[in-house]
């Protein structure tokens, strides 16, 4: 017994002989679709005419978790711009930028007590 498979284009539901399926690539991942020659045709124009869009977009990332997930505050009710200015005034060394020191934050707690973060 015979059989005899039917292809169908996903597009306009037209049957034919020229009705295949038809892999294509986007953006490095690969789609397979069943489609007609005339479909196939105007896919691969519609392709070319957003490749020098892709080619000169940037890609956006999904937002990560921020760098302050898990961690704890070094101080309470202070910023870090507080304690560079305490520091400075105390002759504490400390750097203009980046990261302040975890003895420049205990020095900072031991003179404001308040600032003692909840363990």
């Amino acid at each position: 017994m015979a059989e005899k498979v039917i292809r169908v284009d996903d597009i306009d539901g037209s049957e034919g002989d020229d009705v295949a399926k038809r892999d294509f690539e986007v953006l490095g991942r690969t789609f397979t679709i069943d489609l007609s020659d005339d479909n196939y045709t105007r896919l691969n124009e519609m392709l070319d005419a957003l490749t020098p869009f892709i080619d000169n977009a940037a890609e956006v990332k999904p937002a990560g978790k921020g760098r302050k997930s898990g961690r704890t505050a070094k101080i309470k009710g202070y910023t870090n711009g507080d304690v560079r200015e305490w520091a400075l005034r105390e002759g504490v060394e400390v750097s203009e930028r980046g990261k302040i020191s975890d003895e420049v934050y205990a020095a900072f707690i031991e003179t404001h007590p308040d600032a003692k973060p909840d363990a």
